[in-house]
């Protein structure tokens, strides 16, 4: 049995025969109670309105009702659990309504990392600076970028959610701040959870963006870094919104006269 606190941390690679198509991504499996809970939310596995207790999470997870008790505590903080006294615990609600405001703060963190990655690049290419970590970031990056170039030309579509995102967390790491990594890290998992209705394949048409960004971080230009980095979240943005209707006006008006626009043609 796993400890209380704690599952066991190894490689999760989904079944997939190696010898046929691009490689599996390795995904982590979850480090905590709080982790695997959230992780089979996000998934759909733990629908919105589910009623769970102590109990039957501490059975499903192989765990005593104590950890169980402190990530339902940490769930409801986030956003995924709703608690009520004498009522229970409950899945929370997608927060539909509240995307737009999701992937407005998005955008203003990821600028902010993409700017503050180019700005290190440059210091680090003047010969200033060499940061430790840089390299092998940046070497995790690239391989996710051919990776996700080898699923995009098999037409195999959706593992690049989950290479998406570890390019973006990849990114902030190369900013250097790890309070703007911890923050995207927290805003991608309620995103992610934004999307767990989608039975589509998402990502091919935005993917390539992702070598221009991180090409505009390798040359030092801030700037550019910072306004492709714009540009792609916005239409991540739009496209959500369209897609599942919704029907307040965005609080940018740009993407409010976007969504307009699409939604007229």
């Amino acid at each position: 049995m796993p400890q209380d606190a704690e599952l066991a941390a190894e490689p999760d690679v989904p079944a997939h025969d190696r010898s046929d198509g691009p490689a599996p991504v390795a995904v982590a499996r979850p480090a905590s109670v709080k982790d695997a809970i959230r992780r089979d939310i996000i998934a759909g596995v733990l629908t919105p309105g589910a009623r769970v207790t102590e109990s039957s999470l501490a059975q499903r997870y192989d765990v005593s009702r104590v950890p169980v008790r402190e990530a339902l505590r940490g769930l409801e903080s986030e956003g995924f659990i709703d608690s009520r006294h004498h009522v229970g615990s409950r899945v929370a609600p997608i927060p539909v309504h509240d995307a737009d405001d999701l992937f407005a703060v998005r955008e203003a963190l990821e600028v902010s990392t993409a700017r503050s990655a180019a700005r290190r690049a440059a210091t680090l290419y003047s010969g200033d600076e060499s940061p430790a970590d840089w390299w092998r970031i940046r070497r995790e990056i690239a391989a996710l970028l051919d990776a996700g170039d080898a699923h995009v030309a098999a037409d195999d579509l959706d593992p690049l959610v989950v290479i998406n995102d570890q390019i973006h967390i990849g990114i902030a790491e190369l900013s250097g701040s790890a309070t703007l990594t911890r923050l995207l890290r927290q805003l991608s998992w309620k995103i992610e959870w934004l999307y767990a209705a989608e039975v589509q394949p998402r990502g091919k048409r935005l993917w390539p963006e992702h070598r221009v960004i991180v090409g505009a971080i390798d040359a030092g230009d801030g700037e550019r870094a910072a306004a492709l980095m714009a540009a792609h979240v916005r239409e991540s943005r739009i496209g959500y919104l369209l897609r599942y209707g919704v029907t307040t006006p965005s609080s940018d008006p740009a993407v409010a006269a976007a969504v307009r626009r699409s939604a007229g043609s």
